[in-house]
């Protein structure tokens, strides 16, 4: 029988298969996408001066980091995708880390934010409150983290050939602060439509000073 780490492995390594071999069309599908109400709520919150130091966790293939570096950051990528990680090098000449999510490895206190959009709920329950302890740990005290994810009643498998979690807001809450996260604020998107026309809950959280 295989060992819980390594099914947990497996379940990544099938997800990151998926967007290796579908990493063209995602570039295309999601170039044209407006997150500008999640970059604002992650930067109106910092509180530090520019150029802030922001980690794009699951960077993709470098769309928002283009973003940043446009407005005068300092961003750096993150992805588990090799494929994703050269295209976003290549097309927003900022550094990006290749990274495994269920691995994470990331140096203590360096980043004024983490913009986290459409990446963490890949992560399986299981491994979510190691990853979040490193993204936490990552921040400098009172950084701020960005995460939106597709809402759920806290159901977790397979879509399509990518593993997924889609957690309720009170669910998402627990985890984040049992990482050491204090909330700012949450909102659902899109903005202007009925709540249940809006499948993507956004929140977003502090560390508090030390």
């Amino acid at each position: 029988m295989p060992e819980p780490q390594d099914e947990l492995a497996g379940l990544a390594r099938q997800t990151l298969a998926h967007y290796e071999q579908n990493a063209e069309g995602f570039r295309e599908g999601t170039r044209d996408h407006d997150v500008s109400q999640n970059i604002d709520a992650l930067l109106r919150n910092i509180h530090a001066p520019a150029p802030l130091q922001i980690l794009d966790m699951g960077c993709g293939p470098g769309r928002d980091l283009r973003t940043f570096k446009a407005m005068g950051h300092l961003p750096v990528g993150l992805d588990g995708c090799e494929r994703f990680v050269e295209m976003a090098r290549q097309d927003s000449g900022c550094e990006v880390w290749l990274q495994d999510f269920l691995a994470l490895d990331l140096p203590a206190e360096r980043f004024d934010g983490i913009f986290a959009n459409a990446t963490l709920f890949h992560i399986p329950s299981k491994m979510l409150p190691a990853a979040l302890r490193q993204l936490h740990q990552s921040l400098k005290p009172g950084g701020v983290l960005l995460s939106s994810n597709p809402r759920g009643e806290d159901q977790e498998g397979w879509t399509g050939d990518r593993y997924a979690a889609y957690y309720r807001l009170e669910t998402w809450r627990a985890f984040m602060q049992a990482a050491g996260f204090v909330e700012i604020e949450h909102y659902y998107r899109p903005a202007g439509l009925p709540r249940e026309q809006q499948p993507w809950l956004a929140s977003v959280w502090r560390r508090n000073p030390d």
